[in-house]
């Protein structure tokens, strides 16, 4: 009997114009988590995809527990033991946990769901998960986190004997991801295998047992975070693999200071609702990246939808410019010159059923019409040369935007709103799901637009990107500013620490 429980042996995968898997190999063992890890576009989610019976490899063979195993569909895949849970949750929104639960599944006799039965098995796996949620609370009112622990307790009730985790982490708090980690390691221990993809390196380090490396659809190698010796894969070692070179800097160097000029000046902004953003005040200077921090739930989002006119404001001022600003729509933000990089590409920012070229151009839209008519050729050259500018992989700009991975969806958004020549860049988790490579790429791009005059707001949840990149930090906690550091003051532990200053209050929100 095979050594391994999955077996994944020379997938091949062609698109038109492109080969996105040649020859790539994947091992994995029972009762381990096995990392998968490749730059945006190396073929991790193409080749999850073909394992998951969403593909069809043009070539190669899967063999589960040494068995040859034909995957054409992913009821064929759950039908073996093979359950994925996808970076993008897509619940069905208006019913209950409970049946998303067991969609596709409800248990009941000939043709009538029993709801009893159904509510009673997901309150005893929630219970048995450590989930505090209503079987009957609606899908669509739970956070991101409760939306994947579900995913995970359907394939738990499903007996999944492999575990796909795609970006399992890019929306959870640190409180959350402990307790997801240790519902993977209680898994672990019973035998599941689980694959595990993620751009967050210490995490990886943390989580693995195994790892393997794509580059550009090919197999690079698989390697044991711990060797035989006791000795640790290294973060330096993980990258060089995935890019194919040395990356000495994580971040690029900052060339000069921001201004002394105040181009955005925000006092005492209120949100209409109570437990939303409060009394927020700040100035943002020509040239400056002013970083926020925060937790989950810190509002943070919620200010900057605000500011872009997306969400109401109750009270305050805000100055764009030395004049009066008013947030009374997007269209009137964008044409005061803001830009608003949205925090969930998938839901806010790409149209999935439209191409690359118009999800490039959609934001500039007007400056190539005359008369009414649009001038396709430099729609065409323009889009050709942001995307091309931001390193996008696509085997032309007419592919449609939702067949590209995750990282490269978030650059062709970023394309989009540097085609407006915007002078206020807010970018909300500009580099979630996206490679280190590519990260250094918008890094880059961040500080051209910086030296051309323009400002950035910049969100992050990554506290080494929010203090490699910030010129000056503004933290929040539950809504309310909590304090500022400046460059050459900056650690995790201040920025934790005010982070956290309201915890443990009844109502921060309070007066």
């Amino acid at each position: 009997m095979s050594e391994y429980l999955l077996e994944m042996k020379n997938i091949t995968k062609t698109f038109p114009g492109v080969k996105a898997l040649d020859n790539v190999n994947l091992n994995v063992r029972k009762g381990t988590v096995h990392a998968l890890m490749g730059e945006n576009g190396a073929g991790k989610s193409t080749l999850m995809k073909c394992l998951f019976g969403i593909y069809e490899p043009n070539g190669g063979e899967i063999y589960l527990e040494g068995k040859k195993a034909e995957i054409h569909s992913a009821r064929q895949a759950m039908d073996k033991g093979i359950a994925m849970v996808h970076q993008e949750l897509h619940p069905i929104r208006f019913r209950s946990v409970m049946e998303n639960v067991y969609l596709g599944r409800f248990p009941g006799h000939m043709g009538v769901v029993d709801h009893k039965a159904m509510y009673d098995r997901t309150k005893a796996l929630f219970e048995d998960l450590e989930l505090d949620v209503d079987p009957l609370a609606l899908a669509g009112e739970q956070s991101a986190a409760i939306l994947q622990m579900m995913e995970i307790a359907r394939a738990v009730d499903m007996k999944a004997k492999i575990i796909i985790l795609d970006e399992p982490t890019s929306s959870l708090s640190d409180r959350e991801v402990d307790h997801l980690f240790k519902i993977i390691n209680r898994l672990r221990a019973q035998g599941v295998a689980f694959i595990y993809i993620s751009h967050k390196m210490k995490e990886i380090l943390e989580i693995s047992d195994e790892i393997t490396v794509m580059r550009d659809g090919t197999y690079v190698g698989t390697w044991p975070v711990t060797d035989a010796n006791g000795e640790k894969l290294t973060i330096d070692f993980i990258i060089k693999q995935m890019v194919g070179r040395e990356m000495t800097n994580q971040f690029p160097p900052r060339d000069g200071k921001p201004g002394s000029d105040v181009v955005l000046k925000v006092e005492h902004v209120c949100s209409p609702l109570r437990k939303s953003f409060q009394d927020v005040s700040f100035e943002l200077h020509r040239q400056e990246i002013l970083g926020i921090g925060g937790l989950v739930g810190a509002q943070r989002t919620e200010f900057v939808e605000a500011l872009f006119g997306l969400r109401g404001i109750a009270s305050g001022e805000i100055m764009l410019n030395g004049a009066r600003y008013s947030n009374k729509s997007p269209g009137f933000a964008k044409s005061r010159g803001l830009a608003l990089l949205t925090e969930e590409r998938r839901a806010t920012g790409i149209f999935g059923i439209l191409p690359i070229l118009e999800n490039t151009v959609i934001a500039n839209q007007r400056n190539y019409a005359t008369f009414g008519v649009l001038n396709d050729s430099r729609r065409l050259k323009d889009a050709d040369e942001e995307c091309k500018k931001l390193n996008v992989k696509t085997p032309s700009l007419n592919t449609l935007i939702q067949n590209l991975s995750g990282g490269n969806q978030q650059k062709v958004l970023i394309a989009r709103w540097l085609l407006t020549n915007s002078d206020i860049l807010i970018l909300d988790e500009p580099t979630r799901g996206i490679d280190v490579g590519a990260k250094y790429e918008i890094y880059n791009i961040m500080l051209e637009q910086i030296a051309q005059g323009k400002s950035i707001i910049m969100i992050s949840s990554e506290m080494p990107e929010l203090m490699g990149m910030s010129d000056r930090i503004m933290v929040m906690c539950e809504g309310r500013v909590t304090g500022f550091l400046n460059k050459g003051e900056y650690s995790q532990e201040k920025i934790m620490a005010l982070a956290t200053q309201f915890a443990g209050r009844k109502d921060s929100t309070a007066a």
